[in-house]
């Protein structure tokens, strides 16, 4: 017999003074859930980079961390001087062979004219027709690679691919880049909790179910929405959906409980229990009289708003306990 008196008082049925006939009920087991705490990490259910399609100087930068953005918003411009060179020197083969075509054109009708008075020969007004067909050909191309070195400069404009919020900017404004460097890291497609789940675990884990997540000091419901097939790590990653979820800070860390299976359990109303000199006691009905038995008590949980707790030791299935 344990040697501290208290607890060798609780071991004891006592008998009590309560009134014989109350309401009650035969102590049965029920199943349980069991939870396992994990943490889960507030994650963009798509990060995209916004990326320079041209190498150049960083001109503007319109974008900063936290930024709320739409998809195609400008969120900076890259500057090539070259290409602005390039043009100039294609201007300038463009002007001369368009003087080359003028000429071309005014030699032609010159000769055509003379051609028809006998004066000059078919084959010198060939040969000018073909001068002329040349430099046409000619303004076409440079037309053509004008409009390429055009469309180039165009692309110093970086879009932003996706709506969302800007987690990173890993340039600055007047820093160099090269074609195809991430100006900025966008989360986009609304934000999630992502779980790291132990793989004995994996089994247990099913979609849709529902998790008690603790965060700002209160408890709220998600989701279980999507399970990934890969473990890495002998870790299982899953995602969950969460209303109102607080994303003021990407990859903040949150408390999560998630169902890992079901157990057997005594549990009873919250109500029936009193505890006295710190110990807890019920109240149960032998051979018709209402005795107290001391119990140890578990964890404590709620049942359709009533308040449930669970017994360890002190009450057996097919004990009639006596609500109160």
């Amino acid at each position: 017999m344990p040697s501290n008196p208290v607890w060798a008082f609780a071991l004891f049925l006592v008998a009590s003074a309560l009134p014989a006939g109350a309401e009650t009920r035969v102590v049965q087991p029920v199943s349980v859930t069991e939870w396992k705490a994990v943490y889960g990490r507030v994650e963009a259910r798509n990060t995209v980079p916004a990326r320079a399609r041209l190498g150049g100087i960083v001109e503007t930068l319109q974008v900063s961390e936290g930024d709320i953005v739409a998809a195609g918003q400008q969120i900076a411009l890259v500057r090539d001087e070259k290409i602005a060179f390039q043009i100039a020197s294609v201007d300038a083969q463009i002007r001369a062979i368009k003087s080359r075509l003028d000429t071309a054109e005014a030699d032609f009708n010159r000769t055509d004219v003379l051609v028809k008075r006998g004066v000059a020969t078919v084959q010198r007004l060939d040969q000018l027709q073909n001068e002329v067909n040349a430099a046409r050909n000619g303004l076409a191309s440079l037309d053509a690679e004008r409009s390429v070195l055009v469309k180039q400069g165009e692309e110093g404009s970086v879009l932003a691919p996706v709506e969302g919020r800007v987690l990173s900017v890993p340039v600055t404004r007047g820093a160099v880049i090269m074609g195809g460097e991430p100006v900025a890291i966008i989360g986009g497609g609304g934000f999630f909790l992502r779980l790291s789940i132990p793989e004995r675990h994996a089994s247990l884990l099913t979609s849709g179910a529902k998790l008690r997540i603790t965060t700002g000091g209160s408890e709220t419901q998600g989701r279980l929405v999507k399970i990934y097939p890969q473990i890495e790590n002998g870790r299982v990653t899953a995602d969950v959906e969460v209303e109102k979820l607080d994303t003021a800070y990407v990859d903040a860390r949150i408390l999560v409980e998630v169902p890992v299976g079901q157990r057997k359990a005594l549990v009873i109303p919250a109500s029936t229990l009193v505890t006295r000199s710190g110990i807890d006691f019920v109240t149960v009905e032998v051979s018709g009289k209402d005795i107290e038995r001391a119990v140890i008590v578990g964890k404590a949980s709620t049942q359709d708003g009533v308040g449930q707790i669970e017994i360890l030791s002190g009450l057996s299935a097919g004990d009639l306990l006596v609500l109160k």
